[in-house]
């Protein structure tokens, strides 16, 4: 054989070694840290339940109580929160930071009704937590009154999915909802109130088409002798027309939230509980943390 062919085979071997050698070496070094990713809630979990008759999709986020996996037995209350987006990573802290010192709250599963995929907080929200279509007071350029189909979807699908997968009380479901949300669980409270044990209307927008909520609480008194409820309404005192910035510019929310009560307390319901807090210096974007603190306090208080 002629040496410079065999020489060129020997170095060709030996860089396609040293080449492999590389290679092997590149893919097992381990990868260098990321940074600046985006921060993500620890122990939460994110789930989508699909709508079935709108074929919107849907995600709900989940947080189990320290206790879950120590008591595999236990059975918890869970608190459904409409507008997630925001409301479910306060309400999870503030249900941490009460209970630091000892039990303050019962343990309970927190979910999280986010919006529909690929549709923005308010096109969502004014469909899905509004009773009727859009009168002249709204922002009518989106789409209201779908909080019958909405109702029927938390209902159908997203009841059961929780149910079925987490050590939920069927028996101790509470619904908290703030302005539209706070509507939202008014509407299901007068139509079908055993869905859940107790309602938190937060800052509810009951002026919403020209108060369609008064009517429909009128007309369920009308047919019924009792309302199997607890319900906790809370407000920020500046959610009334006044002259400081504050203040409301057009709806007395405070003014409806006492009309309320009073029907309801009104009615003599035997089975209701209801009470309500009107929160100094608070407007309706402030209110919220506050609120959602006097809710839980009222309605998850930790068992003697």
């Amino acid at each position: 054989m002629d040496l410079r062919v065999l020489a060129a085979g020997l170095v060709a071997a030996l860089f396609a070694c040293a080449c492999t050698e590389k290679t092997q070496t590149t893919q097992t070094a381990p990868a260098a840290p990321l940074e600046g990713q985006p921060y993500v809630l620890k122990d939460t979990q994110v789930w989508t339940v699909p709508d079935p008759i709108s074929g919107r999709d849907y995600e709900v986020f989940v947080s189990l109580p320290t206790s879950y996996e120590a008591e595999p037995q236990r059975r918890y209350p869970v608190l459904y929160v409409t507008d997630a987006d925001y409301s479910f990573p306060i309400l999870r802290q503030i249900t941490r930071r009460v209970n630091l010192d000892g039990p303050v709250l019962e343990d309970f599963i927190l979910v999280g009704l986010s919006y529909a995929k690929g549709e923005g907080g308010a096109a969502s929200r004014s469909r899905d937590y509004t009773p009727v279509p859009c009168q002249p007071e709204s922002r009518c350029q989106l789409t209201h009154g779908g909080g019958v189909a909405y109702q029927a979807y938390l209902k159908s699908e997203v009841l059961p999915f929780i149910e079925g997968r987490f050590r939920a009380d069927p028996k101790a479901r509470v619904l908290l909802g703030h302005s539209y949300g706070g509507l939202l669980g008014a509407q299901i409270l007068f139509t079908d109130p055993a869905m859940f044990r107790a309602y938190v209307l937060g800052s509810p927008s009951f002026w919403f088409g020209q108060r369609h909520i008064m009517k429909m609480e009128a007309d369920y008194a009308q047919a019924h002798t009792d309302l199997p409820a607890e319900v906790f309404m809370y407000i920020g005192a500046f959610e009334t027309p006044g002259p400081t910035a504050r203040h409301a510019t057009r709806y007395d929310m405070v003014g409806d939230m006492a009309a309320m009560e009073q029907s309801l307390k009104s009615r003599a319901y035997p089975s209701l509980k209801v009470r309500s807090t009107v929160l100094a210096d608070e407007d309706h974007l402030t209110v919220a943390p506050a609120g959602f603190t006097r809710a839980l306090l009222a309605v998850l208080p930790a068992k003697p």
